[in-house]
């Protein structure tokens, strides 16, 4: 709609928001009316119309069975367009159009803002199926009569209500038809049984919509006041009600039809199972991260205890073995404990990267700088686990074994993320890779345990070779989904 209205119109941003604002609201008014809609716009030499969007019913056979959007129109060809443009009222003289031998009803509504008339809403509606109205067909064709009237008076739609039309209650769900002061005139079928859930026992006609509200609601004092007021549909609100068994979705919309409030649409929906199901999710996400912040204290405690140990051990090998037990115990902590901070199943990974570069960095402090370059990003749980714990290992090992007591120097960790795989490089400047070395097969813990998780858990791949200039340069390709 903004390049037809920006190519064809001399219309400015701000009548095109109201356009905008008018199409996100009109599949209310097209269902109420069993009709299609069209938007048509004068051009800007005003010599045609161009056809700016369109809406089909929900409620009954469509009139078009072709896209009208971007079709242009010469002013004279449709006569009613032209009335409506030039005299701003309804126009709804002529005889019905016959389209592909269906005979169309055609009339057309000015949209106007500020005084001035924008445009013009084609309604056509299918006269094949017509037959006599019921009660809620007449109800609905005159609350569609009311909102065109307020089109054309620019009192429809409401700029300060901001609604979300996907999760709106629509016409169909459930229709309330009130009095100018909130009595019920009619509601239809879905809506009797909305208010029954909600524990309603009698029928809704007759009574004061916004008193039958407040009283099956469990609320009371200030909420009950204002509950009974948004119920009485006084204002365009859209607000929610639980009691008894149910909850329901309300949206009150004034009619104003003339000027003077005449009476309101209430649209509802029973959104019971929906909240339901959101509570589960709700208490299943808490449950979650309960785990994981409770799997976190345990692997802490762990480490407290593995600490401890080495603390009270003669031995220096058996020391330095309990020590990077407790740097392999910290560094799935540190996921668990980002996991449990979170909403779901995935981490940012750069974040945990930088504290295990700092936990691991403690082995020699001053002596050795750890730098990490590019980005992770976002990884799920199953790859990031793992992950921390290849790379907890490969930095632990660059250190102990790359420089000696005294020696200072660097590792740095790039990071490559691609589509499908991260390309992790860990390098070192120290003193490098002994003569004959084979990282596939050492017998090292370490290396078997990065072997394990990045070949076997992972499904990636992992080598070790001398880095150019002096030093060793480990590479992982870790796919980003696992096997």
């Amino acid at each position: 709609m903004n390049d037809l209205v920006r190519e064809h119109t001399a219309l400015g941003d701000s009548d095109l928001e109201w356009l905008h604002l008018l199409v996100s609201e009109w599949q209310l008014l097209s269902d109420l009316s069993f009709a299609d809609l069209v938007l048509w716009v004068p051009t800007r030499d005003g010599t045609r119309y161009v056809s700016v969007a369109q809406m089909r019913p929900n409620t009954g056979p469509t009139s078009y069975q072709d896209d009208m959007v971007g079709h242009l129109v010469p002013r004279g060809r449709r006569p009613l367009l032209d009335a409506a443009l030039d005299e701003g009222r309804i126009v709804r003289e002529g005889d019905p159009e016959w389209r592909e031998e269906v005979p169309v009803r055609v009339e057309s509504i000015p949209v106007r803002r500020d005084g001035r008339v924008l445009g013009v809403i084609a309604r056509n509606t299918n006269l094949l199926t017509v037959r006599t109205p019921s009660r809620l067909e007449l109800t609905y064709l005159q609350s569609a009569s009311d909102l065109a009237q307020m089109i054309a008076a620019g009192a429809f739609p409401f700029p300060a209500e901001q609604v979300d039309m996907d999760a709106s209650p629509r016409a169909g769900d459930g229709l309330i038809r009130l009095d100018a002061e909130g009595m019920v005139q009619y509601a239809s079928p879905n809506a009797l049984s909305a208010y029954h859930r909600l524990g309603l026992a009698a029928d809704l006609v007759g009574l004061h919509l916004g008193k039958a509200t407040a009283e099956l609601a469990p609320a009371r004092g200030p909420v009950d006041e204002a509950l009974v007021k948004l119920a009485s549909g006084w204002a365009p609100r859209e607000f929610e009600v639980e009691g008894g068994d149910g909850v329901i979705q309300l949206r009150a919309i004034p009619l104003k039809p003339k000027g003077t409030h005449t009476g309101s649409l209430v649209l509802l929906r029973d959104v019971t199972e929906l909240r339901r199901r959101e509570r589960e999710l709700i208490t299943k996400d808490a449950t979650i991260r309960e785990i994981h912040h409770r799997v976190k204290n345990n692997l802490q405690t762990v480490a407290a205890l593995l600490r401890l140990q080495a603390r009270r051990m003669d031995a220096a090998p058996a020391r330095e073995a309990l020590e990077e037990a407790v740097r392999r115990v910290g560094s799935i902590a540190i996921v668990h404990e980002t996991l449990s901070q979170t909403l779901d199943e995935s981490v940012e990974f750069d974040e945990i990267a930088d504290r295990v570069l700092a936990m691991v960095a403690e082995i020699s402090p001053g002596r050795v700088a750890a730098r990490r370059t590019g980005k992770f990003g976002i990884l799920t749980a199953e790859i990031a686990t793992p992950l921390s714990m290849v790379l907890t290992e490969l930095l632990q090992n660059a250190l102990e074994h790359g420089f000696g007591p005294g020696e200072s120097g660097s590792v740095d960790v790039g990071v490559v993320r691609g589509r499908e795989l991260i390309t992790v490089v860990v390098q070192d400047d120290g003193r490098g890779l002994p003569e004959g070395f084979d990282a596939q097969q050492a017998g090292n813990l370490g290396l078997q345990i990065v072997r394990t998780l990045v070949v076997g858990e992972l499904g990636g791949g992992f080598d070790m070779v001398p880095a150019p200039g002096g030093g060793t340069k480990v590479v992982l390709e870790v796919p980003l989904e696992t096997r």
